[in-house]
This record gives C-alpha cells, structure tokens and sequence, in this order.
C-alpha cells in the first residue's frame, strides 16, 4: 500500500486531485484508516491514475474521463480518438478567428489593398438514376451553397436551406462577426427546413456554403456535401464529412480505400438541424478557385481527377458543366451539383 503523498509522486497527481477524484468516485482509495480518514492506494491503482491524469493533461472533462476508465482499451482508444478529433475541429475554428482578428486588428487604415472579387457559376444536375433532383446550387456575389436533400421532401428541404440564406447577398456585414452571422442565418435555413417538410421525419438536407467578405470566405458546413480549394496548382478539401464511413476512417477502423464501396457510406451522422454545423473562416488570394458540391460528385470521380478538372484553365461556368458531365459519364447514380468560383482581382 502507497500513502497518498507516495502515490500522488507516483502517478504524476497532485494529493489535493486524488481527494477530488475520490469524492466524485473516479478514483476510489484502496482502504481508509478508520481513525485518521487517512487514504491509502494499491500499486496496481496506478494504471488507472496514469490514465487519469494523461485525460487531464489534454482538457478531457472528468465526467466523460470515468466514461473512458470504464471502457475496455480498444473502445477507449477510439473514444479518445474522437475526442480529440472534435477538440482539434473546435480548435481549428477558434483559431481562423483568432488569426481574423489579428489581421482585422492590424490593418492600416490608409493602406490601399488590392480589391478582390468572385467570379461564380453554379449548376445542378439530376444524374442518370435518381427520378427527380432533390439538390440545390446557389452562387451570387456574396453566397455560394450545396445543399443535398433526402426523404420525400428532399427536394424542397434543399430549396429552402439555401433560400434562407439568401439575405446574405445584400445583408450589411459586421466586421469581425461574420461566422456568428453565418451561424444565426443557419438557424434561419434550419426553420425553413422544418416548415417545408411540415417536422415529419425522414427528410432534411446537407447544407454547405462559403460567404465572401471580400477577402475572405467564411464556410459553414454540415453533411456529406464538400468544398475544396484549389490554391497554387494543390486541392484541399476543406470540409469533413459527416458520415457514420467518415467516423470509422477517423477511428482507424477503415482506410480511405475501403470507405468508397463501405455499404453505409453514404450514412449520415449530421445533416441541417441534427447536428452542429462545422464554422470557420479561410483567407482568400487571387488565383484560388474553390468547388462546392454534393456527393453526386464526390463518390464518383476521384479527387485526383477533380484537381485535373478544376487546372483546365476554363472558366468557372465551363468548368462546372465538364465536372457534371464527368460524373454522368461515370455512371451518375446521383443528382449531382457543382459551384465553383474563382477568387480574381477586381476590374479598375
């Protein structure tokens, strides 16, 4: 048996941590004196203590640390793995803001910057298979959105989602707020979405969409529609997929390569008003060129494929007819939609 001055040495936890972590029955002493009250801990208690503070020590909550303590260790592994995926998904907004603030912050008054704009084409397709075109594709001045619908209602889902956002075209932007805005006008799409499918169940839509703040794209993003960015040549996808294959390939229970003929890979796990949306904030420079589309796309022609597309050096409009031809000519077993918009410099 170890006092807890040994133990607390032992286990990397202060005496004054394990007195609360006894309290709220995390981690029980082995005996208490019966006289003293003084507590008393196993060797083999220090495991557990270990693990313990290691949860600490990465800001896990010590609610959801009992949860983990109690799981055998490949069910804790992957409930830490998705901790920390949600924690880095948290951090990566904070610090777009963060990094937002300080340029806004920063900027000299008198300092005559370059004025940017967008040039934008948006089109929608019901593909080879599906009776009908549950999607919908926006692109404006300001707005571009995807919003993929299902259920019998899937279609007018889509359609008010993206029409709810519609005001942003001509709404005044705050300076500096512009992702609480986006967030208050998704709850807007949120309660179209309700009113058009009267709440039944079995209906919604993925909604995602870009925001132009003429110099930056705000991004808000729900779903297993993607937005990419294509910047010097390279293709990022900005967005993550909320799917129950997406979660899997996150936990390393599969590989990319498995998820593309996973039965459930077209499973959602968040769609608008299930779930909280992902926000954040990415800069933007002349010559990046950014797609927006819904899965229609996306599980059909590979990410290479799409980078190959988007550097024919065709204009936006071209480009999103060739990318839904492309998805056609690969069989087009979904409605498939395309937004893509070039970041230029404004004409004098």
């Amino acid at each position: 048996m170890l006092t807890i001055g040994a133990f607390a040495k032992a286990c990397r936890l202060s005496p004054k941590a394990l007195r609360l972590y006894d309290e709220l029955d995390l981690l029980r002493p082995a005996r208490v004196d019966p006289d003293t009250g003084y507590r008393y801990y196993a060797v083999g208690q220090l495991e557990r203590a270990r693990l313990v503070a290691w949860l600490r020590r990465i800001g896990m909550p010590l609610a959801r640390i009992r949860d983990v303590c109690a799981l055998e260790p490949a069910a804790a592994a992957r409930e830490i793995r998705a901790y920390w995926a949600r924690v880095e998904a948290e951090t990566a907004v904070r610090r777009d803001l963060a990094a937002f603030l300080v340029d806004h912050l920063s900027e000299d008054p008198g300092k005559d910057d370059t004025v940017l704009e967008l040039r934008y084409f948006a089109h929608s397709d019901r593909g080879r298979v599906r009776p009908a075109n549950q999607d919908t594709a926006y692109a404006g001045t300001r707005l571009l959105a995807v919003a993929d619908g299902f259920g019998p209602a899937g279609a007018p889902a889509s359609s008010a989602a993206v029409a709810a956002l519609r005001f942003l075209e001509t709404e005044e932007l705050p300076a500096g707020n512009v992702l609480n805005l986006l967030e208050e006008a998704v709850q807007g799409a949120t309660e179209a979405l309700r009113d058009a499918t009267d709440g039944t169940d079995g209906n919604g839509t993925t909604l995602t969409a870009l925001l132009w703040t003429g110099s930056r794209l705000a991004l808000v993003h729900i779903g297993d529609s993607r937005a990419y960015l294509l910047r010097n040549g390279e293709l990022f996808r900005i967005t993550h997929d909320h799917t129950v294959v997406q979660s899997m390939i996150d936990e390393g229970r599969l590989t990319e390569e498995e998820a593309t003929t996973h039965p459930q890979r077209s499973l959602l796990l968040k769609a608008l008003g299930t779930g909280t949306p992902d926000l954040r904030l990415h800069d933007a420079t002349p010559g990046d060129r950014y797609l927006l589309c819904s899965d229609g796309l996306s599980t059909v022609v590979p990410e290479p494929r799409i980078r190959e597309l988007l550097t024919s050096g065709t204009g936006p409009d071209e480009t999103v007819r060739t990318l839904v031809t492309e998805a056609n000519t690969a069989g087009g077993p979904d409605n498939v939609s395309c937004v893509v918009a070039d970041v230029v410099e404004a004409a004098a």
